[in-house]
């Protein structure tokens, strides 16, 4: 059955599917790492019950999160070797070195000091524990900058040249493949979504917490209250500044990228006098068309060129076999900037809330943030759909096409272990999010345990109980 698909497609799929269900891990724990050398910092400089409270609370899932993302993750660095060998082969001596550069720097400092973070405060000394604490944090932000650059490289490829016998991209510049032109955007973007992203996570579970503990009438504790409060601080101010940069990083696409604009926009034709906006349409790439559109005249021109009359190219100047699937960018972009404002909305409602005095005893702002918890993860799979399909049909954007970097392999063999990770990654990460959410599911208790007290005694790798005392031991 499997060999009536194509190889490519499979393999396509596949690695959407592993880097999507990794990535929702990172994204939450990018911002959660934060979240807490804030709250160990406030701990130590105020001596407020409540910040180690929170500490304890969320430490616990930030280290399963943790562990699930690394785990999952793993799988992505084979496929390079298997279903995308002939890309590693060309594009290895320019993006091998970050790679390298992620798993040396920055995974081997978060796994360095996450032990002491977890389990160190009362061994290390509180200002050491603290400095682990941010350098876990500082971590998953260094990760964060190889990968992207990595990932931006292969959008906007600078520094190189190209091996005349091998067809091999050569490293020329070091600086310029780091920073290549669309890194610093995307670098902000995706690091401000993650941010956002733990924001309405941590929000929605002090909502949901308020809202029960007002159902049933008991006392809501000070450290729920104060993660919520501290939720919609950060929605309020970084919702507006990732809008800001997400416009800023769409102008650089449009250098760079100009189909990828293209198909986000649904413009089929291009618009010598103005460009509209479209609000909504159905993309029809046989009759290269957008049907029953609805959009406002003008608007495009004046966001992407701040000019109502600024002339924008269409997709038909664009050969066919260059433009990207039009319908998945299309419709991806408009999830993902709809759940942008969506959190603008939720955090200008919080600080009107807050302003009146009623931050939390409004049961529809909680009940709305609660609906919101996981909006990041769906944005921030929303905008990657966006990037890497709008990148199509390339990988190495311009120069190396996806139908050329894949692997000789046979579709059995790539849908078999398509179908492999599909049942594997939903039950054993499924598992984990259920874990999680369990978890979630209870409020931040005061004096909430650590891990010291919550684990009888040092874990063992081999067996469940210390061996028997030897009386003649020392003799």
């Amino acid at each position: 059955m499997l060999g009536s698909f194509d190889a490519v497609l499979l393999a396509r799929i596949q690695f959407a599917f592993t880097v999507s269900f990794h990535f929702l891990f990172p994204a939450f724990t990018i911002g959660l790492a934060s979240f807490l050398a804030v709250l160990n910092a406030a701990w130590l400089w105020t001596k407020n019950r409540k910040y180690l409270d929170l500490f304890r609370y969320w430490v616990k899932i930030f280290a399963l999160a943790f562990a699930m993302g690394v785990v999952s993750g793993i799988v992505m660095s084979y496929q390079f070797g298997t279903n995308w060998s002939v890309f590693s082969d060309k594009a290895g001596p320019v993006i091998g070195a970050p790679m390298a550069y992620e798993v040396l720097s920055a995974f081997f400092l978060e796994a360095g000091f996450l032990g002491i973070m977890l389990f160190g405060r009362d061994r290390v000394g509180p200002g050491l524990h603290m400095a682990a604490t941010a350098m876990v944090a500082f971590g998953t932000f260094l990760s964060a900058f190889w990968i992207l650059s990595v990932n931006s490289w292969m959008h906007t490829p600078a520094g190189f040249s190209i091996d005349p016998e091998t067809q091999q991209f050569v490293p020329e510049d070091f600086w310029q493949i780091i920073f290549n032109p669309s890194f610093p955007y995307r670098l902000a973007h995706t690091v401000t979504a993650a941010y956002l992203t733990t924001a309405f996570i941590v929000g929605g579970v002090g909502a949901w917490h308020l809202l029960r503990r007002r159902r049933r009438g008991e006392k809501t504790s000070a450290a729920t209250k104060q993660m919520f409060s501290m939720a919609m601080w950060m929605a309020a101010i970084v919702a507006p500044i990732q809008i800001f940069l997400g416009d800023m990083h769409g102008l650089n696409t449009l250098e760079h990228q100009p189909a990828k604009v293209m198909a986000m926009e649904g413009h089929y034709d291009s618009h010598p006098e103005g460009a509209p906006l479209y609000l909504f349409g159905i993309p029809n790439d046989e009759e290269q068309r957008l049907d029953y559109a609805i959009g406002i005249p003008k608007l495009s021109s004046l966001i992407l060129k701040h000019d109502l009359n600024a002339p924008l190219d269409g997709l038909d100047t664009i050969p066919d076999d260059e433009q990207p699937p039009v319908g998945i960018v299309f419709w991806s972009f408009r999830i993902m900037v709809a759940l942008g404002f969506a959190m603008l909305g939720i955090g200008l409602w919080s600080l009107w809330a807050r302003w009146r005095g009623g931050l939390f005893t409004m049961p529809w702002l909680h009940r709305a943030a609660v609906l919101m918890a996981p909006s990041g993860l769906i944005a921030v799979l929303a905008g990657w759909i966006t990037t890497e399909v709008g990148r199509q049909p390339y990988t190495v954007y311009g120069l190396l096409r996806t139908v050329d970097s894949a692997a000789p392999l046979d579709a059995p063999a790539v849908g078999a272990s398509l179908v492999a990770f599909i049942v594997i990654y939903f039950t054993v990460f499924g598992a984990g999010t259920f874990y999680i959410l369990r978890l979630m599911s209870r409020p931040p208790a005061d004096h909430e345990p650590s891990y010291k007290t919550t684990v009888d005694g040092p874990t063992r790798a081999a067996g469940i109980t210390p061996a028997p005392e030897d009386p003649k031991a020392g003799e």
